[in-house]
């Protein structure tokens, strides 16, 4: 296969590739392993779910000349997007195919006609194909399960991860951890069939007497009467030339748990997600408290605000801007409990640099965004400070 037939495959949604296209690559593989990771790996689903639904807690507002307003269209149409979607909806689903595909559709409504959009739907990104014209995009097409129709660049709003490949669309962050993900599965499936039909006994009676067939079910029988399973500490009493040999999972099924292990904290680190804010706790690992915070810190700070700013200037572009509208939005973070600390943290260091005379208050102020004071560009000494000369 051609590196370009390759990258392009790589580009498409995993609900896409078939079955054909995989045994180009893997000649022995009968089927696809990778169709949808939300639906067959647990762990995707989880940081998809995490990621979406700490995104949704985040208030979008939308302010008029830094003030906050409730009034006008554009906070109307952000409080209430839709009919059938809330604001917490409409970050959450937009974040969550983000989390999947490497990008989200905001649809303008089939009542589009031009204009500022009265509502605001996300449509599924696998069933969104472009329609190129002399390198441009001059339509896209959406194809449901029962509709099919046309969709202008006009009557859009696309969030796009980066993609070195194709700019013109999203690069899942999936892509890469296709191997671990089918390896995930598999190792799931050999599980599964271990449980349900490949299943070993616990253990073997085994003696050096000839049985006939129905002497061995009576052994068995009468084993599992007095030892077999709900009975516990009594002791075996084996007869002349028994004895009892207790079997383990050999080496290579024990194999399958640490490849898991492994696969999961590969996904948790490629979605920016600590281990403690996917209720994981690994056994060397600290219990404290200060721990645990310090991770759902960390989650905001380096994965979850980058993602916030990032929608931020794609909805600053493609609806503010384009609409030449005098609001503004901008996600409000004061309500989130993990970035308490680190805000109460940050006040203690303004305080303390305010106080040996490093800024003044209207430094703080202005790095704040907040309104400034008269007098908040001089620095008043305190009184128990020694005064130099």
């Amino acid at each position: 296969m051609g590196l370009r037939k390759v990258i392009l495959k790589a580009l498409k949604p995993f609900s896409e590739i078939s079955e054909k296209e995989l045994q180009d690559d893997f000649a022995q593989t009968e089927e696809e392993i990778v169709r949808d990771p939300y639906m067959q790996d647990v762990w995707v689903a989880n940081c998809v779910d995490i990621i979406s639904r700490n995104v949704g807690r985040a208030d979008f507002e939308i302010k008029v000349n830094g003030v906050k307003t409730s009034d006008g269209f554009a906070a109307r149409l952000f409080d209430e997007p839709n009919p059938y979607m809330s604001r917490f909806e409409l970050w959450q689903r937009t974040a969550a195919w983000w989390s999947l595909e490497g990008e989200a559709f905001w649809y303008f409504g089939n009542d589009y006609a031009s204009g500022v959009p009265k509502e605001l739907h996300v449509l599924n990104p696998r069933k969104i194909q472009a329609v190129m014209n002399s390198g441009e995009i001059t339509k896209w097409v959406y194809e449901g399960n029962r509709e099919k129709f046309i969709i202008l660049p006009s009557e859009i709003i696309h969030f796009k991860n980066w993609n070195p490949y194709n700019h013109y669309r999203g690069l899942s962050p999936l892509l890469c951890m296709k191997d671990e993900i089918g390896e995930d599965i598999l190792a799931s499936r050999q599980y599964r069939k271990l449980l349900k039909e490949g299943g070993i006994p616990k253990g073997l009676l085994k003696t050096d007497q000839i049985l006939t067939e129905a002497d061995a079910e009576l052994l068995e029988k009468k084993w599992e009467s007095k030892y077999g399973s709900g009975v516990k500490n009594k002791i075996a009493v084996l007869g002349k030339g028994t004895e009892y040999q207790q079997l383990t999972f050999s080496p290579d099924v024990l194999k399958l748990y640490d490849m898991k292990k492994w696969n999961l904290y590969t996904i948790l680190a490629r979605y920016g997600i600590p281990p403690r804010v996917a209720n994981i706790q690994d056994a060397k690992s600290s219990l404290s408290g200060t721990d645990t915070n310090s991770q759902h810190t960390a989650f905001w700070n380096y994965t979850l605000i980058p993602l916030l700013q990032q929608f931020s200037q794609i909805v600053e572009v493609q609806f503010f801007r384009r609409f030449h509208l005098k609001e503004r939005g901008s996600f409000n973070l004061d309500g989130i409990p993990e970035l308490q600390e680190s805000k109460d943290a940050r006040s203690k260091r303004d305080i303390a640099e305010i106080n040996a005379g490093l800024r003044t208050i209207n430094d703080v102020l202005r790095e704040r965004g907040q309104e400034t004071k008269k007098w908040g560009d001089y620095w008043y000494r305190k009184s128990n400070l020694i005064k130099e000369g």
